[in-house]
């Protein structure tokens, strides 16, 4: 499968996707704030500057304007883009580079110094803790939460079709363990930078396949480049996947205002599920761990992993109850699971070196 059609057509596919519509149902007017002289103030939205996080400024972009017609005016939103060291740095694994936080340090600091007014995160990439002085209350409707697989040139259409010691690029520990799991013969090799970086090494023959998250490429209307899309069985997802957080200063009421009325409760009620599942688990970069939650029929149903680098071993979990406890749920599942693990598992994950597991991961 070639790729450089869809690379190409990525930003005109980005703005026709997420360019601002028509405002929604009026809302009472809101009083603009303005500067000393005279210009309207701006609702900064901080973001990173990749593709998919820019697709996603803009869609948080576009909702406030229909939520809020006085966004609408000229001035009245601004997207700042700025670079982590998640970004800017790109032939480490996160695990070497210290994990989570590398997509969001520079975030924090821009918002903690009034830099810019809310940020737009993958909800993914944000720690179970978060600055002093911050809160995240919103949590965007959720896209699609499986992973895509994708083949070099479509043939093998699922993870049990891939031939014996087949190259597959992934800097997810979660994704190498659940592969290696299905067959320990796999080589996986990191492999970072933004979506459109790993699908040109893909065509580019540098791996037979990759994994990406589904909802990535929607957002960026190239869904299309999917050989398949893997269900819970075959991948179960990262932590908060396919959801999108805004987050703000505590004592910004302005900004408040205008992102509550953004928040998608039934979003925000699995993430905070599998959040607290991670949280429960004092997850670090070097630990695969999986967690998803749904709900149905007025029911929150979860399911966690946790496993080895190798997926030499793995531990797993259901459970379900009401919404409201919703984070009662995921920390009871996380403890259920650091006690099957035991202490010595987790203890083995923190002395390993990244060069340890790497290596287990490419022998």
């Amino acid at each position: 499968m070639k790729f450089n059609t869809a690379l190409s057509a990525l930003l005109v596919g980005s703005c026709a996707a997420f360019s601002p519509g028509p405002a929604g149902s009026p809302r009472a007017s809101e009083t603009l704030l303005f500067m000393a002289d005279g210009r309207v103030e701006p609702l900064r939205i901080g973001t990173r500057g990749s593709p998919l996080a820019l697709a996603q400024a803009y869609e948080t972009r576009r909702r406030l304007q229909a939520e809020f017609p006085e966004l609408n005016e000229d001035g009245a939103l601004e997207i700042c883009v700025m670079k982590t060291q998640g970004d800017m740095i790109l032939d480490k694994s996160l695990m070497e580079l210290g994990g989570k936080g590398l997509f969001t340090k520079e975030l924090d600091t821009a918002l903690l110094g009034d830099e810019v007014d809310i940020c737009v995160h993958s909800m993914k990439d944000v720690p179970t803790w978060l600055p002093e002085g911050t809160i995240l209350p919103c949590n965007l409707p959720r896209e699609d939460t499986n992973d895509a697989f994708i083949y070099k040139d479509g043939s093998v259409k699922s993870i049990e079709e891939l031939p014996d010691n087949s190259v597959i690029g992934t800097a997810s520990l979660r994704r190498q363990a659940q592969l290696m799991a299905k067959n320990p013969t796999l080589k996986c090799v990191n492999f970072r930078g933004n979506v459109q970086t790993r699908l040109r090494k893909l065509d580019d023959g540098v791996v037979d396949a990759t994994l990406l998250a589904i909802a990535g490429l929607k957002r960026m209307d190239m869904d299309d480049c999917a050989t398949s899309v893997l269900d819970w069985d075959e991948m179960l997802p990262a932590v908060a996947q396919g959801a999108i957080g805004i987050q703000c200063r505590s004592d910004d009421e302005r900004s408040q205002k205008y992102i509550n009325a953004l928040n998608d409760p039934d979003t925000k009620a699995c993430v905070d599920c599998e959040r607290a599942f991670l949280e429960a688990l004092d997850g670090n970069c070097k630990t695969p761990i999986a967690g998803q939650a749904r709900i149905i029929d007025g029911k929150i149903k979860f399911r966690g992993l946790i496993a080895m680098p190798d997926g030499s071993l793995k531990y797993e979990t259901e459970s379900e109850g009401e919404v409201e406890d919703a984070k009662e749920i995921g920390r009871k599942a996380g403890e259920k699971l650091k006690a099957e693990a035991g202490e010595k598992f987790f203890e083995m994950m923190v002395e390993m070196s990244p060069q340890q597991v790497i290596g287990q991961l490419t022998k």
